[in-house]
């Protein structure tokens, strides 16, 4: 992670929390709001905002429109990926159809990928 703070990421993440897709709200207030550990939305890691970042467990969790399907999309989230997971976080990406279409699904196979002594009963 870089130890400065882009300002302009920052703006921009804080926009995008205000403006978050339907999606994005569904998950959030759904499911990710409810949970007993800090979740942060829109965060910024390193060069990249997020969609969701559990600090506790490493995890970082993106939600993909269409524009992630295509060919500059997948090499983008690649690379990203990759970024992310040399600092020792893992990425769970879910399709905007996996949540309008497999909602417990999705919360059940991220409730999988919690550290579980962070998540109280």
């Amino acid at each position: 992670m870089n130890s400065f703070q882009n300002k302009k990421l920052t703006n921009n993440a804080k926009f995008l929390r205000k403006e978050m897709t339907k999606e994005e709200r569904h998950l959030w207030y759904d499911f990710l709001k409810t949970l007993p550990i800090t979740v942060n939305r829109q965060k910024v890691i390193g060069n990249y905002i997020v969609d969701f970042y559990i600090a506790s467990s490493k995890l970082v969790i993106e939600l993909d429109g269409s524009q992630h399907f295509d060919d500059k999309g997948k090499a983008q989230d690649s690379r990203r990926d990759s970024d992310l997971r040399a600092l020792g976080i893992t990425v769970l990406r879910y399709s905007n159809l996996d949540i309008n279409k497999n909602f417990r699904g999705v919360c059940s196979d991220i409730l999988n990928h919690l550290d579980t002594s962070s998540v109280t009963s």
